[in-house]
């Protein structure tokens, strides 16, 4: 199968003053496209600087990125927002959204920069409004909405530039368990239609959706494994034991 990402012995060290501190130490990775990846460590572990470069927010010290057949490690700043605005979609745990833009408006808003109509963005983002399920709110503003449905304008935002990676930041970190497994389901379905997901969590049952796990430590790959016991969020079986869990 295909790699979508191909990193190899990357590193990161941030300078602090008179010291250096060594973020990531060597760490290769590759994820195929498709894949439904979790990163996963304690604080201080590095995973959030590993989903930075990654997500082309930052530029490794050394080693190699390859993203999607591109070489990114050397890129320029403005070379990087442009592949991040191709190829990557972001979802994070508060959400990012605009306060005074409606959900459409939010989720219309990454396609300003590749010079679509008016017209063409708004029917872009109404499509995936109504498939995250919020056809019916999307003139509400975020204040109007829940928790759980802020977070699916956040998913469509991040699907509506059609990108090859879901990158999602704690994206049920404040959501409640019934929620975060709407949430999730909506992830399965993502991945289910082609899409390489990435998933940043500190939450082990929130890991268990993913095909396969990582586990930072110290700026090292401690464990890369596949989940043999992954929990699909559209079992039947599985919301009915959430049910009668929050019982």
């Amino acid at each position: 199968m295909e790699k979508m990402i191909s990193v190899k012995d990357l590193k990161k060290t941030y300078v602090m003053g008179t010291e250096q501190v060594h973020a990531l130490k060597n760490v290769s990775v590759d994820i195929l496209k498709n894949e439904y990846v979790a990163l996963m460590g304690p604080s201080g572990s590095g995973k959030s600087t590993l989903m930075n470069l990654l997500g082309c927010l930052d530029t490794p010290t050394s080693g190699t990125y390859m993203l999607n057949g591109i070489n990114v490690s050397e890129m320029t700043d403005s070379e990087l927002a442009t592949v991040r605005n191709r190829e990557i979609g972001f979802v994070f745990q508060t959400f990012n959204l605009l306060p005074r833009l409606s959900a459409l408006d939010n989720v219309a808003l990454p396609l300003v920069y590749s010079g679509m109509s008016r017209v063409k963005r708004e029917e872009r983002a109404a499509h995936v409004l109504d498939i995250v399920g919020l056809a019916d709110r999307m003139m509400h503003k975020p204040n109007e909405l829940s928790g759980g449905q802020r977070q699916r304008v956040a998913i469509a935002r991040a699907l509506v530039n059609d990108p090859a990676i879901i990158l999602a930041d704690e994206p049920t970190g404040n959501l409640d368990t019934k929620t975060s497994i709407e949430i999730m389901e909506i992830f399965e379905s993502i991945q289910d239609n082609g899409n390489t997901v990435i998933l940043v969590t500190h939450e082990p049952d929130i890991a268990e959706h993913a095909h396969r796990i990582i586990r930072l430590r110290d700026g090292l790959v401690e464990s890369d494994v596949l989940n043999e016991n992954i929990i699909k969020a559209s079992d039947p079986t599985h919301r009915y034991n959430v049910a009668e869990r929050e019982r």
